[in-house]
């Protein structure tokens, strides 16, 4: 994976992350994302605060609904303790493959907080997108990159990890216990 990165940015939390997020429930974050047109400046910097956003939280991975903004953009820091690991900013990704292999593993979200559940998705994606520099890249991710990149991808089309848990009594004790509905699930195929 050859990505430079054009967005330098501290892995510090801040007491006031620059973008709110948006919680289960709120419908802002299941309308599907319109792709990014043109990368600029702006983009550039609504990735940058995305990123102050993610490490401020403790997250590992955010898109762009999750902060109310309906475009096609995420970020990712699968190793987010590590400074000399660079983040990976998405712009209009999509999955050209995946492993015909599955797996099983726990997922969270930062617009579900406290709750994690079991999530099965191909064990390994083919991504293309353009950095933030709106240049193209591809790459090859398995494992946790894979998994992440998955679920912030669901939320460009509206999707949350929630709409995916098939274990159904899991679901709604975890949902009670964080504080939400299982009426604001929508379950996909």
């Amino acid at each position: 994976m050859n990505l430079t990165v054009g967005i330098s940015v501290s892995k510090e939390k801040l007491k006031k992350p620059p973008l709110e997020l948006h919680y289960l429930g709120d419908r802002v974050l299941r309308k599907a994302t319109k792709r990014v047109a043109k990368v600029d400046d702006g983009i550039r910097e609504l990735a940058h605060k995305m990123l102050q956003t993610m490490y401020s939280e403790d997250g590992i991975g955010l898109a762009a609904p999750q902060v109310g903004v309906h475009k096609q953009i995420l970020v990712v820091d699968t190793d987010p303790e590590e400074a000399a690991n660079q983040p990976l900013v998405m712009i209009n990704p999509k999955i050209i493959r995946h492993s015909k292999e599955m797996a099983c593993g726990q997922e969270g979200c930062l617009s579900i907080p406290n709750v994690f559940l079991d999530v099965i998705r191909p064990a390994a994606i083919e991504v293309r997108f353009k950095d933030e520099n709106g240049r193209p890249q591809k790459i090859q991710a398995d494992d946790l990159l894979a998994r992440v990149i998955q679920h912030e991808m669901d939320h460009l089309n509206g999707v949350m990890f929630v709409d995916r848990v098939e274990n159904a009594i899991a679901l709604a004790q975890e949902l009670q216990k964080g504080g939400f509905s299982a009426n604001d699930v929508k379950k996909v195929a």
